[in-house]
């Protein structure tokens, strides 16, 4: 795999031949050839193109089975010269797929515009000067400048590095970061083998990098990777409650259809007007428009979502936000201000010390590695006392990692050549592990046990007052050019470093909203036991319920399913053991949150049934997360999750009323058929009726959800929704047979009659069931949004006029209806509302109690 005009490959190359094939210098490609060759070679991605056009997305409208169907009922009609109901036929798909493209259209529009606040960006030098471009415009021949956290965006060759450890799980399947460094590798060199490469959708673990971009987008060996795989992402929750459903309205559309079908043609009815009345059946009891309600109902979600600081990059994480009932999140920003500052600096016997200031002054100053916010508080006390780092000169760098929670850098000073200083800063026991004397009054005098305690006790009574502290070491060593992990050892304990992160005054408010909302904290640090039983009692969680790295480790998967849930704190906690918590708390059936913003939470991320991180988050945390915080505020979290379950439960709404009502009236003309001697509704009467119906269903993003249906979390049961389906269809068929009863034996029908009344009691009773079910108290105490509202008046009354319109209402073969006949269509509809009422508060006392059972049980 190689860039055009590059016949070897890149691998194998000396790396200022390769960048003069590509155009490229050690200032980068000029402006003009990058934006020439992103014409040649397009986008750097690996992806389709994510937003569909304008036509595309209307097309897609006809890729309905249903408005296939109801094209081909449309094309029969005309055949045999039936011209009015070909055209109602046509003109009511057309109306259905026009609504569903605008609404699609705009919620497809808003999303994209929600991606691209939250589109990757990397550094490159473009014409000598440092830039920071969006990944998409990256093309062979770019220099890119990569740093710990970076996602990397293309293929390229290594031409300068520093410490540079890169995770290639993506593409290699090892955990374990690799090290990368300039040279030539052979040509017929494995992938992994290609240690002077780097490779798109590998992440940056550690160190610094400078990188001649040869391969973009399809071309890159993920991009042919991805190729020739092209699989979807692993079905969601919420997807494979759609999926269900669909399979629900699939059985009961067969039965029924089937079933009419037959029975008309036994009792001798037209082919063509028996085939159209049951494909009208069909398309009546499918929500033809749940596609376009979904988006819509997400999209809106996540554009006000986006409003309140919450971006949301994938629609039905959503719904995984609305069920979260365990959020696993640091300390650090969420329940503390973040604002770390340096509280102070001690030497061994702890007394303030300008030596240990300075010591960690160059140890935080030379540091290129990840950004972090202690050496940041490291630098402002060190630029506030005068410090610099004049006089020293870096030599080498052990980058931090996870696991040895440390930090070394090399120095030589002036005028001392034959000498290097090793200043190593880490996490109070790692470094002391490393540590074989400590400095007292200028001396270096053995560390024995007594001593180790005396440093252990000051450690351990800063945390106890809230205070994080990290140690200082240095070791002397002759001079060479090159140093690794084994060199930090025999060190000489040097100090303490005393941080402040105060925990924020809202905290313990923000903990307690939650709660409310049936969402329990878990706090998931590396930090140690005693800083962070500070902070719990301070914010309100339990101090004493806490689980450290080591004893977790010694634990079996069963005993951690077990301790997880009731634990609050997990604390000293390695990278690898995140993952396993999360795990482990949804091997208990829970529904599990992960706020993290770091390298090593992207396992934890991936894990989660919603990832969660932040928009300062460093490239592999934002790319593997759901959602994104613009605000590190868990408040701000409340905010997303309350606006998560609204929209999930607007988005049930539609799919539970409109079915039960689909189907009680399917079921009652199912049932009617063979009992009248003619059909119940014409074929474009139920059409009409079903696209009247739908109208209203649009605005159910805008409405308003009860204070109770967000205070709990919420999952998809599609035996709820069958349940639903089942009692209030049965009650809408109940009403119906009433209503066939009146007319046959009260008003002695004739076929226009019969069709107008039942068609405004059928709608009419649709629309007031929206009203009704739309929330669990009686319909009189939940306000529902006011466009809602409106529309629902408007296609009622709209319904109430058809039939005097004259020569519209003939089309539709509808009659005007005498004074008393209209009374008896509104006695109906006011007895349906009191009878679903009813049934509503039976049902949903029946659903609390068998709630209340399980979890008694």
């Amino acid at each position: 795999m190689s860039s055009p005009g590059i016949d070897a490959p890149y691998w194998s190359q000396d790396a200022a031949a390769l960048s003069a094939a590509l155009g490229s210098g050690p200032g980068g490609l000029p402006s003009e050839a990058a934006a020439a060759k992103l014409r040649l070679v397009g986008p750097n991605s690996v992806e389709e193109e994510s937003q569909l056009s304008a036509l595309r997305l209307l097309l897609r409208q006809f890729e309905s089975p249903l408005v296939l169907i109801l094209i081909f009922a449309a094309a029969i009609s005309l055949l045999l010269q039936q011209w009015v109901d070909s055209a109602i036929i046509l003109a009511i798909v057309v109306g259905s797929t026009l609504l569903g493209f605008f609404q699609e259209y705009r919620a497809s529009t808003a999303v994209e515009e929600l991606k691209q606040r939250l589109a990757l960006t990397c550094r490159v030098m473009r014409d000598g000067v440092e830039l920071v471009v969006p990944v998409s415009v990256v093309v062979p021949g770019d220099l890119i400048l990569l740093s710990a956290g970076n996602l990397i965006p293309a293929d390229g060759l290594v031409i300068e590095a520093e410490d540079f450890l890169v995770t290639e799980a993506s593409m290699t399947g090892e955990s374990f970061p690799v090290e990368k460094r300039p040279g030539i590798v052979k040509p017929e060199a494995a992938l992994p083998a290609r240690t002077n490469a780097v490779f798109l959708g590998a992440s940056v673990r550690s160190g610094t990098a400078k990188v001649l971009v040869v391969e973009t987008g399809h071309h890159t060996a993920f991009g042919a990777i991805a190729a020739r795989l092209r699989t979807r992402e692993p079905e969601t929750d919420f997807g494979r409650g759609v999926r269900q459903f669909g399979y629900l309205l699939i059985r009961a559309m067969v039965v029924i259809v089937l079933f009419v079908l037959t029975v008309n043609l036994l009792l001798g009815r037209p082919v063509i007007e028996s085939l159209l009345f049951a494909v009208a059946l069909a398309v009546g009891l499918s929500p033809e428009l749940l596609p376009a309600i979904v988006s819509v109902t997400l999209s809106a979600g996540a554009r006000a979502m986006s409003q309140r600081g919450v971006i949301v990059r994938r629609l039905e994480a959503i719904e995984n936000l609305g069920s979260m009932d365990i959020l696993c999140t640091d300390k650090t920003g969420t329940l503390t201000e973040g604002t770390i500052v340096l509280n102070g600096v001690l030497d061994p016997e702890n007394r303030s010390s300008q030596e240990v200031s300075r010591l960690a002054f160059l140890n935080a100053a030379f540091e290129t590695g990840i950004d972090n916010p202690l050496d940041a508080a490291i630098i402002a006390a060190g630029k506030t006392a005068g410090l610099t780092t004049q006089g020293f000169t870096k030599i080498d760098e052990i980058p931090y990692d996870f696991l040895r929670r440390r930090l070394t850098i090399v120095v030589a000073e002036d005028g001392n050549p034959t000498q290097h200083l090793i200043v190593t800063k880490g996490a109070f026991s790692n470094v002391l592990d490393n540590c074989s004397s400590l400095e007292r009054d200028a001396v270096d005098i053995p560390l024995t046990i007594e001593l180790r305690a005396q440093l252990d006790a000051v450690f351990q009574a800063k945390g106890a007052e809230g205070f994080r502290v990290l140690a200082v070491a240095t070791r002397r060593v002759a001079a060479r050019p090159r140093y690794g992990r084994d060199d930090e050892q025999g060190m000489t304990f040097r100090g303490f470093l005393v941080f402040l992160d105060p925990p924020k005054l809202e905290a313990q408010r923000t903990i307690k909203d939650l709660a409310r909302l049936g969402i329990r904290i878990k706090v998931i640090s590396g930090d140690n036991r005693f800083v962070t039983a500070h902070l719990a009692a301070a914010v309100g969680l339990n101090a004493k319920s806490i689980l450290t790295g080591s004893d977790l480790g010694k634990l079996r998967d069963e005993a951690l399913w077990h301790l997880a849930p009731r634990t609050d704190l997990f604390v000293e906690i390695d990278p690898q053991q995140k993952e396993r918590i999360v795990r482990a708390l949804q091997k208990t059936g829970h529904s599990v949150g992960y706020l993290g913003d770091g390298i090593n939470d992207a396992p934890a991320l991936h894990a989660a049934d919603v990832g969660i991180s932040v928009e300062e988050a460093v490239d592999v945390a934002r790319e593997s997360a759901d959602i994104i915080l613009l605000s590190r505020d868990l408040d701000v979290l409340r905010v997303g999750v309350e606006d998560g379950r609204r929209t999930f439960a607007n988005t049930l709404k539609y799919i539970s009323i409109t079915t039960s009502a689909n189907f009680g009236n399917m079921l009652s003309m199912a049932l009617a058929a063979p009992l009248l001697p003619f059909l119940p509704l014409a074929a474009k009467q139920i059409l009409l009726n079903n696209f009247l119906s739908d109208v209203p269903s649009i605005a159910i993003s805008s409405d308003n959800v009860d204070r109770d249906r967000v205070r709990q979390p919420q999952r998809w049961h599609i035996g709820d929704i069958q349940r639903f389906m089942v009692v209030f269809g049965l009650i809408s068929s109940v009403f119906d047979l009433v209503t066939f009863a009146v007319l046959l034996l009260v008003f002695h029908a004739d076929q226009p009659t019969f069709q107008t009344f039942w068609f405004i009691v059928s709608l009419l009773t649709e629309l007031a069931v929206v009203l009704v079910l739309r929330t669990h108290k009686p319909a009189f105490r939940s306000r529902p949004s006011g466009l809602l509202l409106w529309t629902t008046l408007a296609v009622a009354v709209a319904t109430l006029a058809i039939p005097f319109l004259g020569s519209p209402g003939a089309v539709f073969g509808f009659v005007p209806l005498s004074a008393l006949q209209m009374g008896a269509v509104i006695v109906i509809v006011i007895g349906y509302i009191a009878a679903t009422e009813a049934a509503k508060f039976w049902f949903y006392r029946g659903k609390s109690r068998r709630g209340i059972r399980m979890r008694v049980s």
